[in-house]
């Protein structure tokens, strides 16, 4: 897929030069033009994760969340259309929308529903606002998941990215409506990545109370949506986390809850302790949208 020109101004702010992208000197070997796109697409990538609009609070936690790796796995191209779900606060919002603006993709943010209540309104409002520099980012197209609407023109996308939120949804009982809609939006070939804590198997573990999910919840989620399972990476993994913790995922970074009321403190609770396992230990699946069975799209 070939990347759409980087204008001067986006190059500037991203900190990329015409040889960044993927310019070579005249005596230079010759460079295929996939080569050229690779090494475009990285530069980019690279000047999107050290982009001065990141706190110093978001990179800290690139050691557990590992941006580039993860987006790179999930083949993350800054040409494509890709829909976030539930981006939150926008940790991932602040690196995939200027990776896509610079490199002439679309952004979908499916946000919450701002109907639901008052905060979720607000919350919505908030991120609007936050991402509103299309100097930066591009045109952020907000949506919503979960309200009956598209979260993307059917078929228009080529990746759909959730991270660390399929507990909620096994919560709430809509988990599966979800998968439905992230099928809908995919171009057949299309791929969903999940990140999610991962509980393990033998786990107790049915509706996401803790935080952790089952590898094999997703698998099956996925699979009746219609998707297939391509790969897993461990690239999110965390050994140290036993997933034993008081209050769930929640007593582990960043969140640190101590207790089962905010204001609260619990006795006994060792911070120290879980501070050292830091974030959780984190499931990577990729999957497909399929195509027709001789390689034509399916309909």
């Amino acid at each position: 897929m070939k990347l759409r020109a980087v204008t001067l101004a986006t190059a500037a702010l991203a900190g990329l030069t015409l040889a960044a992208c993927g310019d070579q000197k005249a005596d230079a070997e010759p460079v295929s033009e996939a080569e050229t796109a690779t090494t475009s697409s990285a530069a980019l990538l690279d000047a999107a994760i050290t982009g001065a609009w990141r706190t110093d609070e978001e990179r800290a936690r690139d050691q557990w969340r590992h941006p580039k790796e993860t987006l790179e796995f999930f083949g993350v191209e800054p040409s494509m259309t890709v829909v976030e779900i539930w981006p939150g606060g926008g940790w991932y919002t602040n690196i995939i929308a200027p990776y896509l603006n610079a490199g002439g993709g679309v952004y979908y943010a499916a946000n919450v529903d701002p109907a639901a209540s008052d905060r979720a309104a607000q919350a919505v409002q908030s991120y609007k606002e936050k991402y509103a520099d299309a100097s930066i980012y591009g045109d952020v197209r907000v949506t919503v998941l979960g309200d009956g609407s598209e979260i993307a023109p059917a078929g228009s996308a080529d990746v759909v990215l959730t991270f660390r939120n399929v507990h909620n949804w096994l919560g709430r009982g809509d988990a599966q409506d979800h998968f439905n809609a992230f099928y809908e939006a995919l171009k057949p070939g299309g791929v969903l990545g999940v990140v999610e804590h991962r509980a393990d198997e033998s786990a107790d573990e049915s509706n996401g109370a803790g935080g952790y999910v089952k590898e094999s919840t997703v698998k099956e989620l996925a699979k009746n949506a219609g998707f297939e399972f391509d790969l897993s990476s461990e690239v999110n993994a965390n050994p140290a986390d036993t997933k034993d913790h008081p209050f769930g995922v929640w007593t582990l970074p960043p969140v640190r809850r101590s207790a089962e009321s905010n204001g609260e403190e619990t006795a006994g609770i060792d911070r120290a302790h879980y501070d050292a396992i830091g974030e959780s230990d984190r499931m990577t699946l990729k999957f497909r949208k399929p195509l027709a069975a001789d390689g034509a799209l399916f309909q």
